[in-house]
């Protein structure tokens, strides 16, 4: 009974060496006295107890690590990376499991490789550029970095899916020159917004005021051109009148200077209906009405001769 029991405890612990259970996502790889032999997949596995051994479990899902690490540039400018690096194995294939297994002596070789490589890239990258230029190059340092990583990495077994500079950043005091000059070029562009502003403004202004004056002068010119031809249209019918009036008279055989007499009358009236408080001085005298009715007469025979005149020039 003590034989049986010992075997069957043995044989209960050879099946528990033997079965091996590798999880999803995982590969395990086996040796045999330390030499490569097979690749287990998820699930259920058996090994053979004492001679074949569990070397690795590798997993194939993605994994990530996070960097941080400084650079310096052409004109010796520190900048501070942030940067988070996304990767995988390449494939589930034989060889591509070997070379994750066996390339590096453990998880933290690799690691160590993959972040110096990585590190090396972007300060070379760096190097070249100046510091005024770094903000704008994320794009070109992550394609640069990934050109160079590829195949490095797939000799590795591995594949680069992502690689992400979450920050980049200088020191603080490079930090401080670049927010003032940033300040110092916004205020210069204000400035410049604020002049051209006020230059329109002044312009626009000088414009209205150009062509409130045009438009005036244009108004004052066709003012004074009508109150011309009412005057003259005014002077035309007195002069149409008086000569009416002077007709009728020489017919009736009056003297003319009556007329001048009613005119110099007929003004005195309009003077004291439509005076508003002005003062007029006219001379009632004898002698004063006299030189009036002269002056009047004078005027009426030298507006007379004048339309003699272009009659005869008419009927020449």
């Amino acid at each position: 009974m003590d034989f049986l029991l010992v075997l069957f405890i043995l044989a209960i612990i050879v099946l528990y060496l033997s079965v091996v259970i590798v999880r999803q996502g995982t590969v395990a790889v086996v040796t045999v006295f330390g030499k490569y032999t097979r690749v287990m997949t998820p699930g259920l596995n058996f090994k053979i107890p004492f001679i074949e051994f569990i070397y690795r479990r590798i997993s194939i899902q993605n994994r990530s690590v996070e960097l941080a690490f400084q650079a310096i540039t052409s004109d010796q400018a520190n900048v501070n990376f942030k940067a988070m690096l996304v990767y995988s194995v390449l494939n589930q294939a034989e060889e591509t499991i070997k070379n994750v297994a066996f390339k590096f002596i453990d998880e933290a070789s690799f690691m160590q490789a993959l972040i110096r490589t990585i590190e090396g890239s972007i300060r070379s990258f760096v190097a070249t550029k100046r510091q005024s230029e770094i903000l704008g190059l994320r794009s070109e340092i992550i394609e640069h970095v990934k050109a160079q990583l590829d195949t490095l990495l797939e000799s590795w077994g591995y594949h680069l899916i992502d690689l992400q500079l979450n920050d980049i950043a200088f020191d603080e005091v490079i930090m401080r020159s670049m927010a003032q000059v940033v300040a110092s070029s916004n205020l210069k562009a204000a400035a410049e917004n604020e002049g051209q502003a006020l230059l329109i403004t002044k312009t626009k202004a000088a414009q209205a005021e150009g062509n409130a004056i045009q438009i005036s002068a244009e108004a004052e010119k066709t003012a004074s051109q009508l109150r011309g031809q009412g005057v003259a249209l005014f002077r035309e019918e007195v002069a149409k009148g008086m000569a009416e009036s002077a007709r009728v008279m020489n017919e009736a055989k009056l003297d003319a200077s009556l007329i001048l007499f009613s005119i110099w009358t007929e003004a005195i009236k309009h003077f004291a209906e439509n005076g508003k408080g002005n003062v007029i001085f006219l001379d009632g005298s004898t002698d004063g009405m006299e030189k009036t009715m002269q002056q009047l007469m004078a005027i009426q025979k030298l507006n007379g001769d004048d339309a003699n005149g272009a009659v005869q020039a008419g009927k020449r």
